[in-house]
């Protein structure tokens, strides 16, 4: 529902920096594109043993924040992928991924991780839907990652997502960039819907008795265009870290 990677800690900023260098560094991104899969991030956490499914996926928890940020680092999030619309948008999103947003958080996201495990009781009485703080990876493509508000099976195996949010403003629909993160999470947990939940307040007050919700179903077509953005974000990745060859190098091997 919120930023959950905003503030890191000094020794977090250490780690995470390490990582970004272990994960673009040449050859691990290099045959990571819409069509191909990849190796997994290391689990910071194990897979529950004889799992299958998503719970054989499971990457890091939030609750062990260093390590689901360290995890985080090394993939493409729901988080990033909500930023991907044009062009001028993965340039950005390649200086974010490797310097940070520079975002720490303010009064909003504190409200909204005061009031998501209020709005998350309300969706698991309502709906069925149970808090999760686990990232997980995608079937297809390990390094494609996402850590859903909420998530349920439903009989037959089927699975249904929730997705917090807060807000100071009405919602007339469902703004594009909350949709992508909804489409991104339902590709990676193989969802065939999610409850999109909203809380409006005023000055922090709720303005309703009850949170506001609505479903948003499966879009493989918007999916399969958000993959393709992943991997377009991952190649510009992978290039903008690459080392450069000095000239005493290139030299030497255009002699060679």
């Amino acid at each position: 529902m919120f930023d959950r990677s905003a503030a890191p800690t000094a020794p977090e900023l250490s780690r995470r920096d390490s990582d970004r260098r272990e994960l673009y560094r040449p050859g691990v991104l290099a045959d990571l594109g819409p069509r191909t899969s990849a190796p997994a991030p290391r689990p910071v956490v194990p897979a529950v043993p004889g799992a299958e499914g998503h719970l054989a996926r499971v990457v890091a928890s939030s609750s062990d924040r260093v390590g689901w940020l360290r995890a985080r680092s090394r993939g493409i999030t729901a988080t990033d992928v909500a930023k991907l619309s044009t062009q001028q948008s993965l340039r950005a999103a390649v200086t974010e991924k490797l310097n940070g947003s520079g975002f720490s958080g303010n009064v909003f996201t504190q409200h909204g991780r005061v009031r998501e495990p209020e709005i998350a009781a309300w969706v698991a009485a309502t709906h069925g839907i149970q808090p999760s703080d686990l990232l997980f990876h995608a079937e297809r493509d390990r390094r494609h990652l996402a850590t859903p508000d909420g998530l349920t099976v439903r009989e037959g195996g089927r699975i249904e997502l929730a997705e917090i949010k807060t807000t100071n403003k009405p919602f007339n629909s469902i703004p594009r960039s909350y949709l992508r993160q909804i489409w991104w999470q339902q590709y990676v947990l193989g969802a065939e819907r999610t409850l999109f939940v909203w809380e409006q307040h005023d000055r922090f007050v709720p303005v309703h008795e009850e949170p506001q919700c609505h479903w948003v179903d499966r879009d493989d077509r918007e999916i399969a265009r958000l993959v393709a953005l992943a991997g377009d974000l991952i190649e510009l990745l992978r290039q903008a870290t690459a080392p450069r060859a000095t000239p005493g190098a290139a030299a030497q091997a255009a002699a060679g």
